[in-house]
């Protein structure tokens, strides 16, 4: 009996490299021919010709780095001659990855852009909730949207505790809101115009074959795009900061279902007052000395600095950059959506227990 022959095909842009492609065929158990390709360059010529034999034979659920170990093995041979300019052996790892788990590309969706309406942060961190399990339900095509609030608020990422991330004084001082959303990462001090916050509802196959890191930002890079329009030289610093020459701009944070539905959001400083979130939240040495800055409020730059554009026209220009690289059509919640998060605020992210879930 034989096992029936499967064809795979994945692109891969590596980030701020060059492109590599993989044409991967398979028995249904390992690989039994592949081709890779792209504009990337490869010294000296004769290791372009082992790398795809390195992965003949490769069980097709190995993970990135069984591949990579393979392609390290046979490039070895080169020492310091082998030179590889706008790759590496772990982008290699990934495409092919990405051709076995059948991997899509954001033109592949028809994605739906929002530009919403003003909403209390409760109900913005709701929608999170509600559009995700939308989109995973197969009722929201693949979403873009931007939040838009006027209320002062701190998000704390799921796993935070309340105590040691927020100041009490502070927050009745100036009427904080704290809710805690459904991601991880860190607190969020959110006034009215003081940043941009945006979330993104991803079909699991987007995403096929990049590790947790990379899909970060694999994610974001229309977003880095926008900002080099702007004038602003961005990058991201791992796992998850979004940063410039001239200090970090923002964070981006993630929550997947367990049928791999992703929600990645970020929020970008755009004119933050620095000395009113240090009274809210408390920053704690050890991410200080990590970040290798002196202070709290060093760690924001905002974009309104870096750029002297307006809030709104940022948004405007990010929200063009991704109609223009992966097309959307412009949308609105529905009105059961904004029910759904509604009744979520007074069930769960309006309420004591789960603000103080972590105490």
């Amino acid at each position: 009996m034989t096992n029936e022959t499967q064809d795979f095909h994945a692109e891969y842009k590596v980030i701020g490299g060059k492109l590599v492609v993989a044409d991967v065929e398979t028995d249904g158990q390992v690989i039994t021919d592949l081709k890779i390709s792209g504009d990337f360059f490869l010294e000296p010529e004769d290791a372009y010709f082992d790398l795809a034999p390195a992965l003949l034979g490769a069980s097709v659920t190995a993970d990135n780095s069984q591949l990579r170990d393979r392609l390290d093995a046979a490039l070895a041979k080169y020492g310091s001659e082998l030179a590889m300019h706008g790759f590496s052996t772990a982008d290699v790892a990934t495409v092919v990855r990405r051709a076995l788990g059948s991997a899509a590309d954001f033109t592949d969706f028809d994605w739906q852009i929002i530009r919403g309406e003003v909403l209390p942060t409760q109900v913005n961190v709701a929608l999170d909730q509600v559009l995700l399990e939308e989109v995973s339900a197969g009722r929201r095509a693949p979403t873009l949207r931007f939040w838009e609030w006027d209320d002062t608020a701190t998000v704390i990422g799921a796993f935070q505790s309340y105590v040691n991330e927020i100041r009490p004084e502070g927050v009745e001082k100036y009427g904080v809101e704290v809710v805690r959303r459904i991601s991880g990462g860190g607190a969020m001090f959110m006034e009215g115009g003081n940043c941009i916050t945006y979330s993104m509802f991803v079909p699991p196959s987007l995403v096929a074959g990049l590790d947790y890191q990379e899909s970060y930002v694999f994610l974001d890079q229309w977003v880095l795009a926008a900002l080099k329009g702007l004038g602003v030289e961005a990058f991201y610093k791992p796992i998850n900061d979004i940063s410039s020459t001239q200090g970090k701009i923002g964070g981006a944070a993630q929550k997947r279902l367990r049928d791999g539905t992703l929600l990645h959001h970020a929020t970008m400083s755009y004119d933050i007052d620095a000395d009113k979130m240090v009274e809210i939240l408390r920053i704690g040495q050890a991410k200080i000395s990590d970040k290798g800055v002196a202070s709290a409020k060093k760690r924001v730059d905002p974009l309104r600095s870096q750029t002297g554009e307006s809030r709104a026209d940022i948004i405007e220009t990010m929200a063009s950059t991704f109609i223009d690289r992966y097309g959307a059509n412009p949308d609105t919640y529905t009105d059961a959506e904004l029910a759904r998060a509604r009744e979520l605020v007074a069930e769960k992210f309006g309420t004591e227990a789960w603000t103080h879930r972590v105490p």
